[in-house]
């Protein structure tokens, strides 16, 4: 009776120990549990400022020879504050290649254009624009080599049509940020020869087919940049209003990728704000430019600020062309040029909002 009661006595501890032990197949699964992963830090907002035409003609061109690094004058404080600037230059940059037969105005600037920029806070520009082969397939491959030689990035057009359609990348706040150029603008005489095509030099273009061949290059471009922005050359002269087709275009770079579309042509500010998927500035006016009286001298910069791969914010700072350089507003002035541009938005019916959706 009593080894009876001592072999149960000692079944049930051996029962008691086994279940207050973990089993080694247990022990080996929290061993081997993955630990949480750490979060990724939250990426910071950044800026970048645009501005709109700039060439260096006229009385501009003596600011440029006599002191490249002060050329664009007080603006350069606006957009050295953004982490990145970006402005449409409107010119070739050479002393060589043949003019474009058949056209009225021929813009050209030294190299020196790119000292000026550089100093004035520009990191990059566009040259896709109805006046970036003013001396034709030489002038252009002048432009690119200037840039490369100042290390100074250029966009919307290239040695081939690869080059003239691929981004610039920079990153931004922990985004990988692309920019493209090209222009929706070209006279029909020249609109072959300058189109990049191929192994052919030339400009990105949005004319006609080419559009597509825009859209293709944002929405491969967006499959590996956090933000994609393009800066299109569009619009009407001297109209502030966007041409019929504008909003569509925009609206197809925006379902393709983009994250904004800025530009200018037209010398006059037009409207700019959300459009579902991202910000649409549809005329940023003359930026550096020997033409400026009444509308055509209302000038600014636009900052749009942005957060992981979105935009969040903008601002529109106002200026006035006096001997050609935007000067900027200030004070009540600054608030009735800002309250003026606003109005555009209901003026040209485009369907912007002033904040973004949702």
């Amino acid at each position: 009776m009593k080894r009876t009661t001592a072999t149960a006595l000692l079944l049930l501890s051996a029962s008691l120990t086994a279940s207050c032990s973990p089993a080694t197949g247990d022990l080996e699964r929290a061993d081997s549990a993955p630990s949480a992963e750490p979060e990724e830090p939250a990426k910071e907002p950044y800026t970048i400022a645009f501005g709109g035409d700039v060439h260096f003609e006229g009385g501009l061109r003596q600011r440029l020879d006599t002191s490249p690094g002060t050329a664009l004058g007080p603006i350069a404080a606006r957009l050295s504050e953004a982490d990145l600037a970006m402005v449409n230059l409107e010119t070739a940059v050479t002393g060589g290649g043949t003019p474009a037969p058949g056209k009225q105005f021929r813009f050209r600037a030294p190299a020196t254009a790119f000292d000026a920029l550089e100093s004035a806070g520009v990191d990059v520009a566009t040259v896709a624009n109805n006046h970036g082969m003013d001396f034709g397939p030489d002038g252009l491959q002048d432009t690119l080599a200037n840039a490369d030689s100042a290390g100074f990035p250029l966009v919307g057009a290239g040695s081939d049509e690869d080059a003239a359609y691929a981004p610039h990348t920079v990153e931004l706040g922990g985004d990988t940020v692309a920019l493209l150029g090209a222009t929706d603008v070209l006279d029909a005489h020249l609109m072959e020869q300058w189109t990049a095509d191929g192994d052919r030099p030339g400009l990105a273009s949005a004319k006609n087919a080419m559009q597509d061949r825009l859209v293709r290059a944002v929405s491969d471009t967006a499959e590996t940049a956090d933000a994609v922005v393009v800066y299109l050359h569009w619009g009407l002269e001297a109209d502030h209003c966007p041409l019929p087709h504008a909003p569509d275009l925009a609206q197809r770079l925006l379902d393709a990728g983009a994250d904004a579309v800025v530009g200018g042509h037209a010398h006059v500010l037009s409207p700019g704000g959300y459009a579902p998927g991202g910000y649409v500035h549809y005329g940023l006016g003359n930026f550096v430019f020997y033409n400026h009286r009444g509308p055509t001298a209302q000038s600014g910069v636009l900052t749009l600020t942005l957060q992981d791969g979105e935009v969040i914010g903008d601002e529109w700072a106002p200026a006035r062309l006096e001997g050609g350089i935007p000067i900027p507003y200030e004070g009540d002035a600054a608030d009735t040029a800002v309250a003026q541009w606003e109005e555009l938005r209901n003026t040209c019916m485009v369907g912007l909002s002033a904040v973004p959706s949702g």
